[in-house]
């Protein structure tokens, strides 16, 4: 039996999709918001001085956490339907003392982590099982730096965290390591202007997922905060940037989202996506660049980008450096390629939802694809002829729940373990795919 834990450490049996062979796409899809962004703007609101209405905002696991978060912290907040108001406290959480449990999104737990550890409180802040496998010892490390008092409550360097009252001081540039994740760097841009102090943040090794930084940068400036950013190295900030309300903001469709219906029209016809642009803040949207090199067809339009099938699709060597989201929709679109795909600088994969390199080399292989991987790299040639009827484990990662579907495209029956995983970030995403195929 299929199982997996839950919040109180229960099992429960999970359920299975089962995608019938698809022999055409064509349609148009309007994007949920992106979880990046999403969280972003309820931390940056929520610590503004006003009230800010968030449209278009993304309702996913990932976010309820977030949502669930603020409201534990004091956060007043009112859904209206179409919109989200809430309520800034102006820097300062009215409550102190306090226990968080994030799930697995780490697009909460690593800025709050940081947010909390400015606040002078007494916090715990804990996850899932696998939460608590991903490294955040960099981020800890940083705030160390400046005074912050965080225990490990479990393995050194992992979740879950004690966060203790501390005297934040700033003496010299925080160091913080920016190979191993953007979100480490994210945390801090986003908890320094809490400390109301000049201060410089220097990045110690090669910055990966570069566009991640710059949507935080991006929404920081759109609340009132901004960095001189020197070179993707060193960011400086000035005391006298404060969060301030930006009023009302909407929230772009997501492009990591839109890559699976990107590569469907690819591989087998014709899909317009509304609610994202080349106007885009999002890295991700650079996928469009590859698959067009890979054999597709791409029309940026006024609100929307519309990708159609031009040519049979080949195989590529591509540094996903900046677009590793995306990527995990070039692994499986390497199957309906001629020739060998690599996918380069991929090593942040191992410390996402699931160690995305082992998980993408296994079912890939149940496909009857030749796979080979490095700590950073995967390498794949397309079998001769698709396995059918293949179930696919998707080890509590939506993302491989939502790449492994277009193996449908093949005119192959696909089997998804534990569909509800596209919870996270996307859960009307089986309920589109269905509706651009057939």
């Amino acid at each position: 039996m299929l199982v997996r834990q839950d919040k109180v450490g229960l099992v429960k049996k999970l359920n299975k999709k089962i995608i019938k062979p698809v022999i055409q796409v064509n349609g148009t899809i309007s994007l949920p918001g992106s979880k990046s962004i999403t969280n972003r703007i309820l931390l940056m609101a929520a610590l503004s001085n006003g009230k800010t209405t968030i449209n278009n905002y993304l309702e996913s696991d990932d976010t309820s956490y977030m949502l669930g978060a603020l409201k534990e912290l004091g956060v007043e907040f009112r859904d209206t339907g179409n919109s989200l108001i809430i309520n800034g406290i102006n820097h300062k959480f009215p409550v102190l003392r306090s226990k968080l449990f994030l799930g697995n999104a780490g697009t909460a737990f690593r800025p709050l982590t940081a947010v909390l550890a400015m606040m002078g409180g007494d916090y715990e802040i804990s996850g899932i099982d696998r939460m608590h496998e991903r490294p955040i010892k960099d981020l800890v490390n940083g705030l160390e730096q400046i005074g912050a008092k965080i225990n490990y409550l479990g393995a050194s360097g992992l979740p879950p965290l004690k966060i203790l009252p501390s005297n934040i001081t700033y003496k010299s540039p925080i160091k913080i390591n920016g190979s191993v994740s953007s979100q480490f760097l994210t945390a801090l841009l986003m908890a320094c202007p809490l400390a109301n102090q000049d201060l410089i943040i220097k990045v110690n090794g090669d910055l990966i997922s570069k566009p991640y930084i710059n949507i935080t940068l991006k929404l920081l400036e759109r609340f009132g905060v901004q960095y001189k950013n020197l070179n993707w190295q060193t960011f400086q900030l000035s005391h006298g940037s404060r969060y301030k309300s930006s009023g009302e903001i909407s929230v772009e469709g997501d492009a990591s989202s839109a890559s699976y219906f990107f590569a469907a029209a690819a591989i087998l016809g014709k899909i317009e996506v509304n609610g994202i642009n080349a106007t885009s803040i999002q890295g991700d949207l650079n996928f469009l660049k590859v698959i067009d090199r890979m054999g597709a067809k791409i029309e940026y339009l006024k609100n929307s980008v519309k990708v159609t099938r031009q040519y049979d699709l080949k195989g590529l060597d591509i540094d996903c450096k900046d677009i590793p989201d995306a990527a995990m929709t070039l692994a499986v679109m390497a199957i309906f390629a001629k020739g060998k795909t690599i996918l380069r600088n991929i090593g942040s994969w191992r410390v996402k939802e699931t160690d995305r390199i082992y998980a993408m080399q296994t079912e890939l292989k149940k496909l009857g694809a030749h796979v080979a991987s490095t700590d950073d790299s995967i390498s794949i040639s397309p079998p001769n002829i698709i396995n059918n009827n293949i179930e696919i484990d998707t080890y509590n990662d939506h993302r491989i729940a939502m790449c492994f579907s277009l193996v449908a495209l093949a005119n192959k029956t696909i089997v998804i373990n534990d569909p509800e995983c596209v919870n996270k970030t996307y859960p009307n995403f089986f309920k589109d795919f269905d509706a651009v195929t057939s």
